[in-house]
Parts: structure tokens; sequence; C-alpha cells
């Protein structure tokens, strides 16, 4: 059976999300986050030497990255569901696993890094420094970065109900993470398609199962 290492507030909500879907037996066993540093704790590295999550353990073959995970459960256990079916929807599939992970996440991480930047202890002469620091990069890079991801992703869903088109599938649930994550960030109108996208997730069971497993995701 497969183990799933769930570090709370983490990536691997959405492997529950995938295994709820698939209804794929599973055992969690859940990290919490350092209270300070907000890090995962010691005892994930004993699982794999990055001490990240998610991280799933299946029949002893440890497995991390959330885009490596999902293709061994489909290759797997999903005899074909979530997956593409037509060339097209395959190469939509294929971008958007790629670059949830590599284009996306990177700038909400960078821009959770510096919205921290205030809160962090400082001699009190380098605090004016460091908040127009935080201001500079924020105004000059990450904000502009993040309203033309999210300007890509509300013209794509203009057009399709999901990601790969009119079904769900592993990319959806690839994409769910930082889309949730962005949620107070979306403007009802201007990100209207996002919004009914995120809508449409929260009515998956699969989701709502997994909602009841491992709770809500905080949001950024």
């Amino acid at each position: 059976m497969i183990i799933i290492h769930h570090l709370e507030q983490s990536r691997s909500q959405r492997i529950v999300w995938l295994l709820e879907a698939l209804g794929v037996p599973y055992q969690i066993k859940t990290y919490s986050r350092d209270p300070n540093t907000k890090l995962a704790p010691p005892e994930l590295k004993r699982v794999h030497p990055l001490g990240k999550a998610p991280v799933i353990e299946d029949e002893g073959t440890v497995i991390a990255e959330s885009g490596a995970i999902i293709e061994y459960i489909l290759e797997k256990y999903a005899d074909g569901r979530l997956a593409p079916q037509t060339p097209e929807q395959k190469g939509h599939y294929r971008y958007w696993m790629h670059y949830a992970e590599g284009s996306l996440m990177p700038i909400l991480v960078m821009s959770l890094i510096f919205s921290k930047i205030p809160e962090a202890p400082m001699p009190f002469f380098v605090r004016p420094l460091a908040k127009k620091l935080m201001k500079g990069v924020t105004d000059q890079f990450i904000a502009p970065q993040l309203r033309d991801h999210l300007a890509m992703i509300e013209h794509h869903l203009a057009t399709h109900d999901w990601l790969c088109g009119d079904t769900l599938t592993a990319a959806d649930i690839q994409m769910s993470f930082p889309l949730i994550a962005m949620r107070p960030r979306l403007d009802p109108q201007q990100h209207r398609h996002i919004v009914a996208y995120l809508e449409r997730i929260e009515q998956q069971p699969g989701y709502q199962s997994a909602l009841c497993v491992v709770g809500p995701l905080k949001t950024l």
C-alpha cells in the first residue's frame, strides 16, 4: 500500500486528492512544520535526503517530487483515468504539468519570501532599507510576473473547462496547488474564468475527500 508522507500545508495535498480520485488505498503520515521557521521537521530526511514533501513509499520504492509521483501513480494504478487521450490533450497536459512547478511556483515562492522580510528580526536601522528592497522587487518584478501568469491562465481557461479540454486530468490536480494558494490575488472580474475553474475543482468528490483527510490549503 502507498504511504504518503504529508507535510501540513504543502504540495502533498494534491497527491492525496489524486489517490482519492482514483480510489487507490493509501496510508498517510503527517508531519508538522516548525512553528518558527515553517520548515519541514528533520524526520522527513529519514524518508528522503532533502526532507521535502510530497514523498511516497510504495513497495519499498521512495518517490519525491509532485510530477514524478503523479506519473508513477498514473502508470501503475490509473488504468488510463485522469490521463489525456488525444494528441492535442497530451500537448496541453505536458505543458501544464511542467509549468506548475517550473514557472508558476518559483514566482509564488519568491513572493512569499519577500513578503516575510518586514517580519524578520533585524536592527531597526536596517528595517527601512529591507522594506524598500522588498517593495522594489515586488513592484518591479514579482507583481508584473504574476499578472502575466494569471493573464495567460485566464486566457486559456476562457476556452477550456479543464486545462486539457472538457475533462479533468492529473494536470488540473497538479495546477490546483498554486492556483488555490493564489486565490486572494484573483480579481472576480479580471480572472473570472480562473475563479470558475477553482469552483469546479472544489466540487470534485476526490478533492472534497482530500479536504476531509488533510484540511484546506492556506492561501498566500
